[in-house]
């Protein structure tokens, strides 16, 4: 896969989900033997000829101008994030990045001591891929408490989020709407395959998750973008039930981010949390052996 494939993937799903009558376009009727727009009358909308629309489709031309884009993102209604995107992969293709092996993803001291400081809040670091870089005690308990805590610390054991929530039971279950974090899981995969086309590794990952998970194929062909910074879920943990948690990724740059989930002062999902808390410095939190060994979820 490549930013040039990439660009023209995402250019004709994306037309395809735009209906005629959600931008104006008359059909006098007509039956049409494919969904959405055709190619001119997406071209058109933008104000592009219809012959230059569809190299840039096909990836015969790399010559997009960031105007030409824009307009290319108002026909097709982006939101920002989506925006972005396709710039991303129209600059990527213009400049061919080289292929060389990435470098190994650390934890920094700093971000160490910034889990240390957020002992009362679930907190992960996760690499671009997903892969769970550290973990404090209450992020381990919360997101993955059926896992060995030290994972993380072993490379070729570390968890990996976008697995987890597609492949593993026990995780799928903690999520009331399961379907919207699946969303802004793959949401999120797709912004990083599009500033990062030559990583060999994210690209195998995104081959396993489609073959084992025909949900994760689907939703991965559709193309959505999202840039999920913030977001609100209704959570069913085993030990302390029902609780609602704000994650939120705080980012520094390039590099690992830290995702922390909060909840409301005083509600009973604070209370929960709390609890949670005081089992995870019980020896033995989770009580049944059995569950400390990850199950696989057909999707």
């Amino acid at each position: 896969m490549n930013a040039k494939s990439q660009l023209g993937d995402f250019l004709q799903a994306r037309r395809s989900q735009l209906r005629p009558e959600d931008v104006g376009v008359p059909t006098y009727g007509e039956r049409r033997r494919v969904p959405g727009l055709r190619r001119e009358e997406l071209a058109l909308l933008a104000g592009v000829s219809a012959s230059y629309y569809t190299r840039l489709e096909q990836g015969q031309s790399l010559s997009a101008s960031p105007e030409v884009l824009d307009a290319l993102a108002v026909a097709l209604r982006l939101d920002e994030s989506e925006r972005r995107y396709l710039h991303d992969l129209a600059r990527l293709g213009r400049h061919r990045a080289q292929r060389r092996r990435p470098a190994p993803e650390r934890v920094t001291p700093a971000t160490r001591q910034l889990l240390d400081v957020l002992a009362d809040v679930p907190a992960i670091v996760l690499g671009r891929r997903t892969d769970v870089l550290a973990w404090n005690r209450l992020g381990h308990a919360l997101f993955a408490g059926h896992l060995d805590r030290g994972a993380p610390d072993l490379p070729a054991q570390r968890p990996n989020m976008a697995r987890l929530v597609f492949l593993d039971s026990h995780v799928r279950g903690l999520y009331a709407d399961w379907p919207s974090k699946a969303r802004a899981v793959v949401g999120n995969l797709r912004v990083v395959a599009g500033r990062h086309p030559e990583d060999v590794a994210l690209h195998a990952l995104l081959g396993e998750l489609s073959a084992k998970s025909a949900v994760f194929a689907s939703m991965w062909a559709d193309h959505r973008i999202k840039a999920c910074t913030v977001a609100a879920y209704e959570m069913c943990h085993p030990l302390v039930g029902s609780l609602t948690v704000l994650q939120q990724t705080l980012s520094h740059g390039p590099g690992p981010i830290v995702v922390v989930a909060t909840t409301e002062t005083g509600s009973p999902s604070r209370a929960a949390l709390a609890l949670l808390a005081q089992a995870t410095t019980q020896a033995g939190f989770l009580a049944d052996p059995a569950q400390t060994r990850p199950r696989v979820a057909e999707g």
